[in-house]
């Protein structure tokens, strides 16, 4: 995790001058005013990674500047991480600062956190740990009442469960979702829920089937499940897709079938030139795909699965990367254009800037 310049006071500058930005390079292409979500200026970051200092017999939490990223800055708090680790912080480092067991050869430190309270610490050390560990984590966790993980080469020990469960409000449901230790899940919570409110907006009264790619844990399956009379969302990695089942039943979201498959692979089976074992319960000329939904990797969408999204009368399109999004919507500008737009600040105090747009199927 890089060092960050925390400014309350600049913040909403900031943020300004990424919007203009991103409207500069879109505005060729004839987008609509942007829709603006910004963040909280202090704490907002559910997750949070830092390096180890040991020096002198004590331990400190440290982080990389981005004009030296060899070297690290020890740091005091890290103001931009919700309360819960904000406040678990300095009580962590004392009882590391006081067990050899615990701070011999740890590296880094992890948290995850959720909006519902749950909180998770994660260990990460250079030799192996064991028993004599574990039972000092024990105590640890006990005493600090949180999820606890001890992580070394070839190992991982887990003093009680290695997820959390999330549980928030929107639109007048309860949402929940199993976040598993190690798997990507959204950082900046309050942001994320604003995501998906206007993904069910967008959403609301395109009707038909959804075929979703890049599902994960179902962040967005879920919530956009009762928009569409079925839903088919795809995902390569084992442990997303697991949390993604979990919390599609956690959720009862009855009309959703996840399977293992990469977006080349889905759409081969759609295209029938090749059949897939993951599609055997699933019966695919029952779908009728009114929409795509897609949330892409920083790489973007690759030209072939470009080409078959550009099949789709509408496409709702999250993006972590203006540039990739850039290029990928002048690819689909003969086939859609943008209908909706809006700009989500994940990330105050640096240049990253998430969006989303709708892209409908020109007449």
């Amino acid at each position: 995790m890089p060092l960050q310049n925390i400014i309350p006071a600049e913040y909403a500058t900031q943020l300004a001058e990424k919007v203009a930005l991103f409207k500069q390079a879109f505005t060729p292409l004839g987008i609509p005013e942007p829709e603006i979500i910004s963040s909280e200026a202090l704490h907002y970051r559910l997750r949070a990674e830092f390096h180890i200092v040991h020096e002198d017999n004590r331990v400190d939490y440290a982080m990389f500047g981005a004009d030296n990223p060899k070297l690290p800055v020890v740091i005091e708090a890290f103001p931009v991480a919700v309360e819960a680790i904000y406040a678990i912080m300095p009580r962590l480092r004392e009882q590391l600062q006081a067990s050899n067991t615990l701070k011999d050869r740890l590296f880094q430190v992890d948290f995850l956190a959720t909006l519902s309270g749950e909180l998770m610490v994660t260990l990460i050390y250079r030799q192996p740990i064991g028993p004599r560990w574990e039972a000092a984590a024990q105590r640890l966790a006990t005493e600090l009442n949180v999820q606890l993980i001890g992580r070394s080469r070839g190992r991982k020990l887990v003093v009680e469960r290695d997820w959390l469960l999330e549980e928030f409000e929107l639109n007048g449901r309860t949402l929940r979702y199993q976040q598993i230790e190690g798997s990507f899940t959204q950082p900046n919570g309050g942001v994320n829920r604003q995501m998906l409110a206007w993904a069910c907006r967008q959403a609301s009264g395109l009707g038909g089937d959804l075929l979703e790619l890049y599902c994960g844990n179902g962040n967005f399956t879920v919530a956009l499940a009762p928009y569409f009379e079925r839903v088919l969302a795809t995902e390569v990695a084992k442990s997303s897709v697991k949390a993604a089942e979990y919390n599609l039943t956690a959720n009862g979201a009855e009309n959703v079938a996840v399977v293992r498959l990469s977006s080349e692979e889905i759409s081969a089976a759609i295209d029938k030139t090749k059949k897939f074992t993951q599609l055997l319960e699933v019966d695919l000329d029952q779908y009728h795909f009114s929409t795509l939904f897609v949330d892409p990797p920083r790489s973007g969408l690759d030209a072939q699965t470009l080409e078959f999204a550009s099949r789709f009368e509408n496409i709702i399109y999250i993006s972590c990367n203006p540039q990739t999004l850039l290029e990928n919507v002048v690819a689909l500008q003969a086939t859609h254009e943008i209908a909706a737009t809006a700009l989500f600040d994940q990330f105050p105090y640096t240049p990253h800037l998430e969006s989303g747009l709708l892209l409908k199927r020109r007449q």
